[in-house]
């Protein structure tokens, strides 16, 4: 299955880089790409971690079958799903309480592809892959344990309250190492 972010971002700050990098490990570099990459910087790191395009999905991919993965969406992804060529995500860091940026900046313009959600609330870029893969191979979404929102200590006095969903592996939440070290630097 191939994974396509699609990067609505302005800007392509360390903590978009982190997520897609993580990203681009679940679903694995080869089945990864991240499209709408206009600047030339951001477009030579992302070359790093996936292939990436400059154009949007909507114009790279028109010709395959789409699901983009959508909070707002009716129906839930699900095993069936997998006759799909691609699964679109969309490259936007969350926002409390959401906006529905996806629906607006996304699906509203991929009028060929199936939405589905993966629940009601908000993933991280890089858990949004974990459970789509997690369910196209098989599982149904309510057997992905999740949390609804993370803490992070930043220091003694301080931590970073993400109120988020995170699939849980092995008991864990799924976030980048490398995530939780630029909060406990950034926090």
């Amino acid at each position: 299955m191939l994974f396509a972010i699609e990067h609505l971002e302005e800007n392509l700050s360390e903590w978009l880089l982190i997520e897609y990098s993580h990203a681009a490990k679940i679903a694995g570099r080869e089945n990864m790409v991240i499209t709408n990459v206009t600047d030339e910087e951001d477009f030579r790191k992302l070359s790093k971690i996936a292939k990436v395009e400059r154009a949007s999905v909507r114009e790279v991919l028109s010709n395959k079958r789409l699901i983009v993965l959508d909070p707002q969406a009716k129906r839930c992804l699900s095993p069936v799903d997998g006759k799909a060529d691609v699964i679109v995500v969309g490259g936007i860091l969350g926002d409390y309480p959401p906006r529905h940026r996806t629906s607006k900046l996304l699906t509203k313009f991929l009028p060929g592809a199936k939405a589905r959600n993966i629940g009601k609330f908000q993933l991280s870029i890089d858990g949004a892959v974990y459970v789509a893969k997690e369910i196209l191979g098989g599982r149904r979404l309510e057997e992905i344990p999740m949390i609804f929102g993370l803490e992070i200590e930043a220091s003694r006095k301080h931590s970073v309250y993400l109120p988020y969903a995170y699939p849980l592996v092995d008991g864990k939440p799924l976030i980048s190492c490398e995530l939780v070290n630029y909060l406990k630097r950034k926090g």
